[in-house]
């Protein structure tokens, strides 16, 4: 027979090896006493943290709302309104907002007739979440003072702490960093001392940590994570090291280690996941795709930041700056002025949109929104001491200062800007600001520190793995040794290609179908291109520059091109009018670029095409030989040539 005593071993047991850490064995020992009926109310929280503690989440909710009921039918009103709050904010960080406010509800009915107690004090942090959520900053940095006093009169170190933390990082979000970061220490010292309980010390570490990464203090937030990672080593629990992952994966993309960021991202939002925590899970995969923009994976990228948008983070600025990198500037713009415009408060948050701001906006011809950004991060900066954010200042202005003309001023922001992303220790901003560098140096005719500059940046991006800035990279190397190369005379024919109405277009379609038409169009006509024979000198925007040895060449791509079109509108019911012009001409030849008054014909020949139509000089069609069919030639006055030309109609249906 079973005494009293042996039933009762197991809840000793367990709460023995609770106290040791040993969470597993805990929670095996109390389910086993629960199973026998013999759990006292403050007994079912222990089996609650410990199934948390024990990656079982849903299991910890249930067993938290069994102890509610059970403190309430022993009539402990008190207790069981600090759990109601409890309940709602963890119902709250799920993103269950329906439930977290009727257990809210449910707290304040129970404290309707009771003195003040330790749960008034909860209940002041139930409504301060509540006031933050709805931009009521004032008021929640308020409601969190009271809840602060209320633990600290009745000895509560853990209602203090969520007070501290929650009024600290208003604070701070507020632009009162000298007022938030004291209080984050003071609560944050509490965990280190073991004075909480490893809950509340996991969530203190990590909005300690994220107070840091908000103000781009990393050398701050790196020791506050390998802090954090000892911490949850010591308690040995798997409730919080998904986050951890989070925070020192973030650094270790600042600090170059790519791969690594990405290999630790995917295994902490899989620890994550498990435990349903919306908030961090959405963090991880903001970060996973900032990470994958880096490597140059546009896609991951992509897949990362709508997964992080599902879970209730903003993908910007990372996917803001996708459509750039993709060429989708107008969607790229449309993106980050959005996400500024919403940032009615929170000060830090700004403060990460407006570097990418101030470069979407130099992408899309608007030098007066980039200067307006840049003096708004200036302003930002100047608050706060810290290399990351006033490397971004300085970068800003070096991107704001070249886009207006004016290389010898911008040359020093950007040097000065590097200087301070080699103290903060981050390799992949100091390689995008070399190339910013060169750029400036470029311009002002310095072509060997140019060059200096990109190799440098070559050998780092490659050493990062970011293939997509790798590329880029290459490229402007390349181009700079075409630039340096003697200039030659060729006699080359230029088709030029425009899609006609395209602003017309893309306001009507919208972005992404607009991105989507533009992808097909661009790579069918690049295909005709190369099949044909011709050279892609540029993309105008929205057609292209097209250089080929023969005339036949030339006229039949152009042909091929407008067959291509008109297929695909019939098959699929759409496809852009596209306007082609055509002319042979000698020209001067510097790298893979052509200048001279031919190729200002042939684009000028071009503009006086209508949709669907090859306008090509006559003398060009002569050269191509037989076999097409073509209008009476018409004399053509064009700008800037003094003599009339003769053009033609090339009939391609």
């Amino acid at each position: 027979m079973v005494t009293q005593e042996d039933a009762r071993s197991p809840v000793l047991a367990g709460r023995e090896a609770l106290d040791a850490h040993r969470w597993q064995d805990g929670f095996d020992l109390l389910t086993r006493a629960d199973a026998a009926g013999t759990l006292e109310p403050q007994d079912l929280e222990a089996l609650a943290e410990a199934a948390w503690f024990t990656a079982n989440p849903d299991l910890a909710l249930e067993t938290y709302e069994r102890a509610f009921r059970a403190h309430l039918d022993r009539g402990n009103t008190v207790r069981a309104a600090v759990l109601a709050f409890e309940i709602s904010r963890d119902y709250g960080f799920r993103g269950d907002l329906s439930i977290a406010g009727a257990w809210g509800a449910r707290g304040e009915r129970l404290l309707e007739n009771e003195p003040e107690s330790v749960a008034h004090g909860y209940q002041s942090l139930t409504h301060a979440w509540a006031a933050r959520s709805t931009g009521d900053i004032e008021n929640a940095i308020d409601l969190a003072a009271h809840a602060l006093d209320i633990g600290s009169r009745f000895g509560d170190h853990d209602l203090q702490a969520w007070a501290l933390t929650l009024q600290g990082t208003l604070l701070i979000a507020t632009g009162r960093t000298d007022q938030g970061f004291p209080l984050m220490e003071e609560a944050t010292i509490a965990a280190v001392n073991g004075e909480l309980d490893p809950y509340t010390a996991g969530v203190v570490y990590c909005q300690m940590i994220a107070a840091c990464r908000n103000t781009t203090d990393y050398r701050r937030a790196s020791e506050w994570t390998e802090a954090a990672h000892r911490w949850c080593e010591r308690q040995a629990i798997s409730g919080f090291p998904g986050v951890c992952r989070v925070h020192r994966a973030e650094i270790q993309s600042l600090m170059g280690g790519l791969a690594t960021a990405e290999q630790e991202l995917l295994q902490a939002t899989d620890e994550l996941a498990a435990y349903r925590a919306t908030g961090p899970l959405g963090d991880g995969f903001y970060a996973l795709g900032e990470v994958r923009f880096r490597l140059g994976d546009l896609g991951g990228a992509e897949e990362a930041l709508r997964q992080a948008h599902s879970l209730g983070r903003s993908p910007q600025p990372a996917l803001a700056l996708v459509r750039l990198a993709e060429g989708n500037v107008r969607a790229a713009a449309s993106a980050i002025e959005a996400a500024v415009a919403e940032q009615t408060w929170d000060r830090w948050a700004a403060a990460r949109l407006l570097p990418a701001q101030i470069e979407i906006a130099i992408a899309a011809g608007n030098p007066d929104k980039a200067r307006a950004a840049a003096e708004e991060l200036a302003r930002l900066a100047d608050q706060f001491d810290s290399p990351a954010l006033h490397a971004s200042k300085h970068e800003g202005w070096g991107r704001v200062l070249l886009a207006e003309g004016d290389p010898q001023a911008a040359a020093p922001e950007v040097r000065t800007a590097i200087k301070h992303w080699q103290e903060v220790g981050a390799p992949y901003d100091v390689a995008r600001d070399r190339v910013l560098l060169a750029a400036a140096c470029r311009a002002l005719g310095r072509e060997d520190d140019a060059d200096l500059e990109l190799q440098t940046a070559r050998a780092e991006f490659e050493r990062l793995g970011a293939v997509r800035d790798l590329t880029a990279v290459e490229e402007a190397i390349r181009r700079g040794a075409a630039r340096r190369a003697a200039p030659s005379t060729a006699r080359k024919v230029f088709l030029f290609t425009d899609i006609v109405g395209s602003t017309t277009l893309a306001e009507a379609m919208g972005d992404e179908a607009w991105e989507h038409l533009l992808r097909w169009h661009d790579d069918a006509l690049r295909a005709l291109f190369g099949r044909h024979g011709g050279e892609v000198v540029n993309s105008t925007g929205d057609g292209f520059f097209v250089a080929f040895d023969a005339a036949r060449d030339a006229v039949e791509c152009a042909v091929a091109v407008q067959r291509a079109l008109a297929e695909h509108r019939r098959t699929s019911g759409f496809a852009p009018r596209v306007r082609i012009g055509i002319h042979a001409a000698e020209a001067t030849r510097r790298g893979e670029d052509y200048s001279g008054k031919g190729v200002h014909v042939a684009a000028r020949i071009a503009a006086l095409a209508d949709a669907g139509q090859i306008l090509a000089s006559a003398s060009t069609v002569e050269d191509a030989g037989s076999g097409f069919a073509l209008s009476k030639p018409n004399a053509v006055t064009l700008k800037g040539v003094s003599d009339s030309i003769d053009v033609v109609s090339v009939s391609w249906d």
